[in-house]
C-alpha cells in the first residue's frame, strides 16, 4: 500500500463484550461488515498478500463500567489493533436504539410509518458522532487514510475534515440510500447536516448504482452541486462518488463447505431429511427481510401444491435482534403465529411443514445448512446488499442448490442468474419455489458456475483493495487542486508582491466573488463589512480598485457609487472611472431584444421558479430557485433555441452560474479591463472572479498579472480559493499593510 496506515471506524469493532460474573468476556462479532473487514484486515486470512497496517475505532459492547475499560481497551489493542470508543448505555440508547434504528433504519428502507423524528434522538446523534470524532482525532496522524463506515456515523467525516482538511477520507454506507422523495421525509436541518457531514469525504461509496445516484441527486436538491461522471465539485474540494459492491471472504466458505466436520453433519442431517427436498431461509429478526412474506409464499406452494406436502421442508432460522425495540417484538409474535398456523395446518404426524429455529446459529452450523438445503429463500423487501446469498453459493462445492432472490435486495444486481423475484408478491414466492424444487441439477450447476466465479474473483478483498486505491486516487485531483490553491508559499508571495508595489490595480467581479449567490438578484446587496473593506481597499496608497460586474449600472451605482472605485457594469458594456461619469465602450444597439425577449419569457413560463432579468444591454434568463434537476433540462432546451435563433443576429450567449445571459458581441470583461487600465501596467495587478464570464479578464490581463478563481473548475487564473469568504479575508490582508490615502 502506498500510506502509512489505515484507520477504520465503525459503531461496531470485530468484537463485543458483555459482564459476566462482574468481568468482562470477550465475543467475536459476526456481522456482515465487521467480519469481513476483518477477514480483509487479518493477516492469518490474507492468503500471503501485504495488508496495511491498521487501527480500528469503535464501540465494544454496553455495560462496561469505568473500571473495567482498561482491560476492555488491553483486549482492543492486543488482539484487534483497535481503539475502543466508550459510550454510556443511555447514550447508547438514544443514539443506536433511538436515532440509527428507528429514524434512520426504517426511513433508509423504506419504511417512513415506522420512523420516529424525535429531537432528543437527533441531538445524542450529533453527540455520539462527535464523541467518535474525539476518539479518532486523538489517534490520527497526517499521513493516515480514514475510512468511516456506515450510517451511524454519517456526520464524522465532515467532523475529521475540519481538523484534517487534506486527509484522504473515506465513506461507505452498508444500507440502502434512499430517492429524495423518501430522504426529505427528514426535517431540513437534519438531512442538510447529514448530507454536508458525508461531504466531508474525499470518496463516498455505495453497494449499487441506484443507491449512488439517489444521493447525488439528494446532494443537487439539498446543498446544490451538480455531479459530472459521479465527481462533486465544490468550492475547495472534488469528490468522488461510486459503487463498490461488496463481496465476501470466498475463500472462508469455500474451505468450511468442504471440510470433514462439515461433510459428516451434512450427512447426519441428509439422513433426518431423507426423502424431502429441504428449503433453508436465514436472517436476523428484522422487518426489512420480509419474513413474514416468505412464510406466506411457502403457505400458498403449498396450498397450491398438495403433491409437495410430505417431499419438502422449510427450515426457517431467524437471529434474535434488537429485542428491546417494540416493533421487533411484534413481528417475532407474528412469526410465531404464522409458523403455527402452517403446521396446524399442513403438518401431519409423520411431517412437519417446517422447522422454525429462534437463535443465532454457529458459523459451522449455516455453512452446514448451507450445503445441505436444495433451495436457499432469501426475500427481503429492501436489502443494501444481502452477504447471505453470496454466502450460500460459496458453500456449494459441488455447484448444485438453487437461489432464490429478492430483486430488492443490492446483490441481485450482480445475481442475475438466480431465480429473481419481488418479494411483496407471495404468488411470486409460491412459484419461484415451485421452479427452483423442480429446476434440474444441469441447468443449476450451469447458474451456479457462473455465479461463483463472479464471487471468487471479486470477493472482500479485492471489493477492499478497490475501494482503498480509489480512495488514494482522490488525492491526485485533491494535489492538484492544492497546487493551485492560494495557499502557503503563493499567499506569502503575492501578499508581499502587493506590499512593494506602488501601483497597484485590483479587478473583482461581485456575484459569487465578494458576496454568495443568492434566489434573486435584487438581494445580494453589499453587506457593511463588505462596504468598508472596498472603502479601504479603494483608500489604500497606490490602489486602483474596480468593481467588473455582469449587473446593470444602476445596481452598481446605488451600491458603490459613494466609494473611491471604478465600476464596469454589464460584462463591459459600461464604465465608470473612479469619481467619473458612465460611458459606453461602443454603440450597441438593442434591436434584438424584441426576438429573443418572447423566447426567455417562454422558459420562464415552462419553468417554475425562473425569473427574466432586463439590463440595458443584455437579457439574462436566472434559474436558481428553480427545481435542481428539471432546470438543467429546461437549460439545455433554451440553449439550443437559442443557438437556432441568434444564428444571424449579432449577439453572444453565456452560460454563468445558474443564468443564462443574451448579450451584443465584441463586449467582455478583458476588453473593459484594458480599457480602464488605459494601456499602462502597474506594478501588481489582481483579478477576482467565479466564472467563465471572468475567464475573458483573466486571458486578458498581461502575464505578470495575479489571477485567482473562486472555488474550482477549469480556468485560466494561477491560483484558486474556496469562497466569496476566502476572498474577502485575503483583500483583508492588504488593508493591513498599506496605509491609506486622503481622497
Amino acid at each position: 500500500m502506498d500510506f502509512m496506515r489505515l484507520v477504520i471506524v465503525s459503531n461496531r469493532l470485530p468484537f463485543s463484550v458483555s459482564l459476566k460474573g462482574g468481568q468482562p468476556r470477550f465475543r467475536v462479532s459476526t456481522g456482515g461488515l465487521t467480519s469481513g473487514l476483518w477477514s480483509y484486515l487479518d493477516p492469518g486470512s490474507a492468503a500471503g498478500e501485504a495488508r496495511p497496517d491498521y487501527v480500528w475505532v469503535g464501540w465494544p459492547g454496553g455495560g462496561v463500567t469505568e473500571e473495567h475499560q482498561p482491560a476492555v481497551t488491553e483486549y482492543a489493542l492486543s488482539r484487534f489493533k483497535a481503539a475502543p470508543v466508550f459510550l454510556s448505555d443511555e447514550s447508547m440508547e438514544r443514539f443506536y436504539q433511538g436515532f440509527c434504528n428507528k429514524t434512520l433504519w426504517p426511513l433508509f428502507h423504506y419504511f417512513p410509518y415506522l420512523t420516529r423524528y424525535e429531537l432528543e434522538y437527533w441531538e445524542e446523534y450529533k453527540r455520539a458522532n462527535r464523541a467518535f470524532g474525539d476518539a479518532v482525532l486523538k489517534i490520527l496522524r497526517p499521513d493516515d487514510v480514514c475510512w468511516v463506515h456506515d450510517y451511524q456515523l454519517m456526520l464524522l467525516p465532515r467532523l475529521i475534515r475540519e481538523r484534517f482538511p487534506d486527509m484522504p477520507i473515506g465513506f461507505f454506507l452498508h444500507i440502502p440510500f434512499p430517492s429524495f422523495e423518501v430522504f426529505r421525509l427528514l426535517p431540513v436541518s437534519w438531512r442538510t447536516e447529514i448530507i454536508e457531514g458525508l461531504l466531508g469525504a474525499s470518496l463516498i461509496g455505495f453497494h449499487t448504482h441506484d443507491y449512488t445516484r439517489h444521493f447525488l441527486g439528494c446532494v443537487l436538491r439539498i446543498c446544490g452541486y451538480e455531479h459530472q461522471l459521479g465527481h462533486l465539485t465544490l468550492r475547495d474540494r472534488v469528490i468522488k462518488v461510486d459503487t463498490f459492491p461488496m463481496g465476501i471472504d470466498y475463500g472462508k466458505f469455500e474451505r468450511a463447505a468442504g471440510a470433514p466436520t462439515t461433510e459428516e453433519r451434512v450427512g447426519e442431517l441428509r439422513r433426518r431429511c431423507a426423502g424431502r427436498k429441504v428449503i433453508f431461509s436465514v436472517d436476523r429478526l428484522d422487518y426489512t427481510k420480509g419474513l413474514i412474506n416468505r412464510l406466506c409464499g411457502y403457505e400458498l406452494f403449498l396450498k397450491r401444491n398438495p403433491g409437495w406436502r410430505g417431499k419438502v421442508v422449510f427450515v426457517f432460522s431467524v437471529a434474535p435482534s434488537r429485542t428491546g425495540v417494540e416493533t421487533y417484538q411484534a413481528m417475532k409474535l407474528e412469526i410465531e403465529q404464522m409458523v403455527g398456523r402452517i403446521a396446524g395446518a399442513f403438518g401431519t404426524v409423520h411431517w412437519t411443514p417446517l422447522i422454525y429455529q429462534y437463535r443465532t446459529l454457529s458459523f459451522n452450523e449455516i455453512v452446514a445448512m448451507y450445503r445441505l438445503c436444495d433451495v436457499a429463500l432469501i426475500t427481503p423487501l429492501r436489502d443494501g446488499m444481502n452477504l447471505v446469498a453470496k454466502e450460500f453459493l460459496a458453500s456449494r462445492p459441488d455447484q448444485t442448490g438453487v437461489l432464490i432472490l429478492s430483486e430488492m435486495a443490492g446483490a441481485a444486481k450482480e445475481l442475475g442468474e438466480a431465480i429473481i423475484i419481488s418479494p411483496f408478491h407471495y404468488g411470486e414466492i409460491a412459484t419461484a419455489i415451485e421452479q427452483a424444487l423442480a429446476l434440474p441439477n444441469d441447468e443449476a450447476i450451469k447458474r451456479n458456475q457462473i455465479l461463483q466465479e463472479r464471487l471468487r474473483r471479486y470477493d472482500i478483498n479485492r471489493w477492499a483493495s478497490e475501494y482503498i486505491q480509489a480512495l488514494l486516487e482522490t488525492q491526485t485531483m485533491e494535489a492538484a487542486c492544492r497546487a493551485r490553491s492560494l495557499t502557503g508559499k503563493a499567499h506569502n508571495t503575492l501578499v508581499q508582491h502587493y506590499r512593494n508595489a506602488t501601483r497597484r490595480a485590483l479587478l473583482l467581479d461581485y456575484d459569487g466573488t465578494l458576496v454568495p449567490f443568492v434566489g434573486h438578484p435584487q438581494h445580494a446587496r453589499p453587506d457593511a463589512e463588505l462596504l468598508a473593506l472596498l472603502e479601504a481597499l479603494g483608500m489604500g496608497e497606490g490602489n486602483e480598485v474596480a468593481i467588473v460586474s455582469g449587473r446593470p449600472r444602476g445596481d452598481l451605482e446605488d451600491w458603490f457609487g459613494r466609494l473611491p472605485l471604478a465600476l464596469v457594469a454589464e460584462h463591459g458594456v459600461w464604465i465608470r472611472p473612479r469619481g467619473g461619469e458612465w460611458r459606453m465602450l461602443r454603440a450597441l444597439s438593442t434591436h434584438w431584444k424584441t426576438q429573443i425577449r418572447p423566447i426567455l419569457q417562454l422558459y420562464v413560463d415552462r419553468l417554475p421558479g425562473a425569473l427574466l432579468e432586463e439590463k440595458e444591454f443584455s437579457l439574462a434568463w436566472h434559474y436558481r430557485r428553480a427545481d435542481p434537476e428539471q432546470a438543467p433540462v429546461r437549460a439545455k432546451e433554451l440553449l439550443d433555441d437559442l443557438a437556432d435563433y441568434t444564428r444571424n443576429i449579432d449577439v453572444q450567449v453565456l452560460e454563468g452560474n445558474k443564468v443564462i445571459e443574451v448579450r451584443n458581441t465584441g463586449i467582455t470583461k478583458g476588453s473593459a479591463a484594458m480599457e480602464w487600465l488605459g494601456g499602462q501596467t502597474p506594478e501588481f495587478i489582481l483579478a477576482i472572479g467565479d466564472d467563465w464570464t471572468d475567464e475573458d479578464l483573466f486571458q486578458a490581463l498581461p502575464p505578470t498579472a495575479h489571477s485567482v478563481r473562486v472555488g474550482l473548475g477549469r480556468t485560466a487564473a494561477k491560483y484558486h480559493l474556496a469562497s466569496h469568504m476566502a476572498v474577502r479575508r485575503f483583500l483583508r490582508e492588504f488593508n493591513e499593510t498599506v496605509p491609506s490615502k486622503r481622497s
